[in-house]
């Protein structure tokens, strides 16, 4: 597969979840991030080529990738328990997200509030890998992925290693200020149209919404929900 651009290029490099075989820059472009590119493809013993604009068009399916491509294999996923291993885990259960554009942007948040993994339904997204890493800045390729046919056991599994469970769904809620974020913890997130599967809301311990401002009554996008849910639990794990 290509990947496009200088921030998707990096971090499939740094991220470790897939193998980079082959970096590709237009002949005319020299600049600081170039030349990092470069020189980290060289640590790595991954090759660069030096190549035409013409020809990098030709390969890409658009004109936004800035002079750098990379041939890429498919990403690597992660098992369950290298999640669970990390100390005070934070995790996500995202059901119900099926645009990748929106999976990026919730994989984005969060990544960047400190997330230790994102829990997926198992599906085939390897033709979606592009966008999603565009979409998210690159934070997909950073962020440890753990795909399941049962997502309802991994809740469970969850639930057996310590991780309290937190589902965003507003019946039997509390406001999510009101929860306790500072402990090991898995958070389910469902899409905004089907929500959470009754079999994930049946593992939930605690149901928790967020508090609007104004009457208003449809739901955030999980790329929405996401992040304030997740920055919360930054706070409160770094502030309280």
């Amino acid at each position: 597969m290509i990947l496009e651009g200088k921030v998707s290029v990096k971090a499939a490099m740094l991220g470790g979840h897939r193998k980079v075989n082959r970096i590709l820059i237009d002949s005319r472009k020299h600049d600081k991030d170039t030349h990092f590119i470069e020189q980290k493809a060289e640590e790595l013993g991954i090759e660069t080529l030096r190549k035409p604009r013409e020809e990098l068009d030709a390969m890409a399916e658009g004109f936004t990738h800035g002079g750098i491509l990379a041939e890429a294999e498919e990403r690597k996923y992660q098992s369950l328990s290298d999640c669970l291993h990390k100390e005070n885990p934070f995790l996500v259960l995202l059901e119900g997200v099926e645009d990748p554009y929106n999976l990026g942007y919730v994989m984005r948040s969060l990544y960047s509030a400190g997330c230790d993994g994102l829990l997926l339904e198992k599906r085939d997204w390897s033709r979606s890998e592009q966008v999603i890493v565009k979409a998210s800045a690159g934070a997909s390729e950073y962020l440890n992925l753990v795909c399941s046919d049962d997502p309802a056991g991994m809740v469970h599994a969850c639930r057996e290693n310590g991780l309290k469970i937190y589902a965003a769904m507003r019946k039997d809620a509390v406001s999510y200020f009101e929860a306790d974020f500072t402990i090991p913890l898995l958070l389910c997130i469902g899409g905004e149209m089907r929500g959470l599967s009754s079999s994930v809301l049946k593992e939930a311990d605690q149901n928790i919404f967020i508090p609007y401002a104004n009457d208003f009554r449809n739901a955030l996008n999980a790329a929405g929900a996401s992040a304030a849910l997740s920055f919360e639990i930054l706070r409160q794990r770094q502030y309280r």
